[in-house]
């Protein structure tokens, strides 16, 4: 069993990396450790010993998923100048990220460990829903100025812009239907735009 606190091997770096491909095309559910060996080069045997057990393999692949995730929100850009709501500019640059037609595997996974976690809280999914809230909002923090930041209404308008853009997420996976919920993001970004932004 690999010690947490010492760095993973090269295969198992190798087979994590093999292994979240195919998480990311089959997804999580119903995973069973015989398919998944077979897909990678490997046995159920030499998965159990580097990941610990299937739920260890679930947590690695689950925190492979929200390593990708904060890649993401690290990319999210430093939005606009001094005379743009900067918070509002990269909510509207992470959406576009969203609606691009590559990341689909991954935000659909994303999805199915947000919803696991909620219903099966004791399991390897434990704390991945509130984990990546608590991702999602520290970065949209960090786009507000200092003087909204540190306030109750900062907290509730970084909330609101989650809120919209994961709503507007789960409309789009369902239905690929991108204009459609471009304009209703577009729309609810218009209304949280901070109104005391210098022009």
């Amino acid at each position: 069993m690999t010690d947490a606190t010492q760095a993973p091997s090269a295969r198992r770096t190798e087979l994590l990396e093999l292994a979240y491909a195919y998480a990311l095309e089959h997804g999580l559910a119903d995973l069973s450790l015989r398919p998944i060996a077979a897909a990678v080069g490997s046995s159920p045997r030499v998965l159990l010993y580097l990941f610990g057990s299937k739920d260890g393999l679930v947590r690695a692949l689950l925190a492979r998923a929200r390593a990708d995730e904060l890649a993401l929100l690290d990319r999210a850009g430093d939005g606009g100048d001094d005379d743009q709501d900067t918070l509002t500019v990269v909510a509207g640059q992470l959406w576009g990220w969203l609606t691009a037609e590559e990341h689909r595997p991954l935000l659909t996974l994303w999805v199915e460990g947000y919803a696991r976690s909620l219903v099966d809280p004791d399991g390897p999914w434990a704390s991945f829903a509130g984990g990546t809230v608590d991702d999602w909002l520290a970065v949209l923090a960090t786009a507000q100025p200092r003087d909204e930041r540190d306030t109750a209404a900062g907290t509730v308008r970084r909330t609101a812009i989650l809120a919209v853009l994961r709503g507007a997420l789960l409309d789009l996976l369902a239905t690929r239907d991108i204009d459609r919920t471009t304009a209703a993001v577009d729309q609810q970004l218009s209304r949280l735009r901070r109104r005391d932004v210098t022009a």
